[in-house]
């Protein structure tokens, strides 16, 4: 195997929790480059109304998303998975350039590949406005709250 991203398909409980941890840390590194490195050199996305392909279009995805969605928080939880598929619900929270604070969330669907790299990632996504005062999330989860897939609330 010349890259592999563990752990690997097929998924049981404990290994596809790791996998959602390790999808959230790295997106909450903000590091473009170490995002895609998760996702095959081929990966599809749909994300919101766009069509990725491929780790370089990742790259430039996610180096203009972290531009525009400043101080950027994500909480991923697993919904479901089954062989090389896991569900995912998240929310996430940041704040644009007039300081206007938001919530985003969504549903992801994965399927990775043998080597447990990310070949396909279908997300829709759905914006709310909230007050500096509305924030849930300012930073990492605490020791205590990782990989337990914790249910998100509604609202």
């Amino acid at each position: 195997m010349s890259e592999a991203r563990p752990p690997f398909p097929p998924f049981d409980l404990d290994s596809a929790l790791a996998k959602v941890q390790a999808a959230e840390d790295a997106w909450n590194s903000r590091d473009p480059q170490r995002v895609s490195l998760a996702y095959t050199e081929d990966s599809v996305w749909r994300n919101r109304d766009q069509f990725i392909t491929g780790r370089r279009a990742i790259v430039e995805f996610l180096t203009a998303k972290w531009e525009r969605e400043l101080d950027y928080v994500l909480r991923k939880g697993l919904w479901s998975f089954r062989e090389n598929r896991i569900a995912v619900r998240f929310q996430y929270e940041c704040r644009d350039r007039e300081d206007r604070w938001w919530r985003s969330y969504g549903n992801e669907l994965w399927e990775f590949d043998e080597n447990g790299l990310m070949r396909r990632r279908e997300a829709s996504i759905n914006d709310v406005p909230i007050s500096a005062a509305d924030r849930r999330y300012f930073g990492p989860r605490q020791e205590d709250e990782r990989g337990a897939g914790h249910d998100f609330p509604l609202q």
